[in-house]
């Protein structure tokens, strides 16, 4: 029989530098510096083979992706190991400075199938060109941390008419748009040659750029991204294709404290901010633009979902004194955002694997485990534990709904 002690164990995640990473508020998080200003663009907190947490203890640390292998129903309950057989989520900080690739992810029957066929073809899983890194979905959560932007979804037809019709470079496209739809426009211009991409959207680009300098646009309009887009582009450079996404797609700005879901099909691009995001344990992107990494754009046009979307923005739900849950219609996640004040405690019993990263403030765990801002720790299975704030804190926690507790 595990002591309490033993269910929870301080938890040390990976930073990933990807280029589009700012340099300041992950160092800050986790209390690192950062003299070379290095891009720090994600936190990861979970099990993902590519780049593991470590589980800190007095024993000794211990990859948790290894910790999962060897002990599997300890780390995860029984549930979650006969349903999914591994940590079926991964959970991050992101902080989004420029702004990241359009992109769709498949359904976990559309990820088996081109996984295989792509293992069948012999293509490297390391491969630039690899689309299906695993055989899983990726629905994903955000809940933004700062003021954050992000592209969801195709705008409605109206808007789309409207767009087509005021923005002059795109008003050949309207007669066709109204006959053939949303997908047969998309497919038009995702499959237009380079030159044609180039000529047809260089004054568009010309007057986005002129626009935000004049600061006659906020980040409510498409031409906002298009020159934030440029300013990190070298002279010369290709028009990107991605362009036609940031007119065609839906416009978000998300609220401290709010949060989307965004599942398969969806297509969908970060633009600037810094976020709590948690997704299925999956690496698999179809990519559409904005970006320098491998574009697929018959497999991207194969799972995405060609119908307008009208954006859910979700505020949550007090199910707990200081606990609000954010609803995901997906068995490989939930997510809450804890927050306590002087005199007011959080009691739970883990049901799964839980991670908790505290993002502003400091905790003390059963009185015995003082997390700082940017400490993060993982709770077992069965874990009963009680958490304490002298002054403002804020904790998210990622679990496993309906996760197994009968692990001792």
């Amino acid at each position: 029989m595990q002591q309490q002690s033993d269910k929870i164990i301080r938890l040390q995640g990976k930073v990933q530098h990807y280029a589009w990473g700012g340099a300041e508020f992950i160092p800050g998080l986790l209390g690192i510096s950062n003299e070379q200003k290095k891009p720090f663009a994600e936190y990861w907190m979970g099990a993902h083979p590519s780049a593991p947490s470590e589980l800190i203890s007095s024993k000794g640390n211990q990859s948790l992706y290894e910790a999962i292998s060897y002990h599997p129903v300890t780390m995860l309950g029984e549930k979650v190991y006969q349903a999914f057989g591994e940590l079926p989520y991964l959970f991050k900080v992101l902080d989004v400075k420029q702004m990241l690739s359009i992109q769709v992810h498949p359904t976990k029957e559309e990820a088996e199938k081109g996984y295989d066929a792509e293992e069948a073809e012999g293509i490297p899983l390391n491969a630039p060109h690899r689309n299906y890194k695993d055989r899983n979905h990726k629905p994903e959560v955000m809940v933004a941390l700062s003021e954050f932007w992000l592209l969801h979804g195709f705008k409605s037809k109206a808007a789309l008419e409207k767009l087509l019709s005021e923005v002059p470079e795109f008003n050949v496209f309207l007669p066709y748009f109204k006959k053939a739809g949303v997908k047969a426009l998309y497919q038009l211009v995702m499959e237009m040659g380079q030159a044609e991409v180039s000529a047809l959207l260089a004054t568009l680009v010309k007057r986005a750029i002129r626009l935000k300098q004049e600061g006659t646009i906020d980040p409510s309009h498409p031409a906002w991204w298009v020159a934030e887009w440029y300013a990190y582009q070298p002279e010369g450079a290709d028009i990107d294709r991605g362009i036609f996404s940031i007119y065609f797609f839906n416009i978000v700005r998300l609220s401290p404290g709010q949060a989307i879901f965004q599942g398969a099909g969806i297509p969908h691009a970060y633009l600037q901010g810094q976020n709590i995001e948690l997704m299925a344990n999956s690496d698999n992107v179809l990519r559409g633009g904005l970006t320098s990494k491998h574009i697929d754009v018959p497999e991207l046009m194969k799972h995405t979902i060609f119908e307008e979307v009208v954006p859910e923005i979700l505020n949550g739900k007090t199910v707990l004194p200081g606990e609000t849950v954010y609803p995901c219609p997906v068995p490989d996640f939930g997510i809450s955002k804890i927050e306590l004040n002087s005199g007011l405690s959080y009691t739970s019993r883990a049901a799964s694997l839980e991670i908790c990263i505290v993002t502003d403030g400091g905790a003390l765990i059963d009185n015995s485990l003082v997390l700082k801002r940017g400490e993060a720790v993982a709770m077992l299975p069965g874990a009963e534990y009680t958490i304490y704030a002298s002054g403002p804190c804020t904790i998210f926690k990622a679990f496993v709904p309906g996760g197994s507790s009968d692990v001792e």
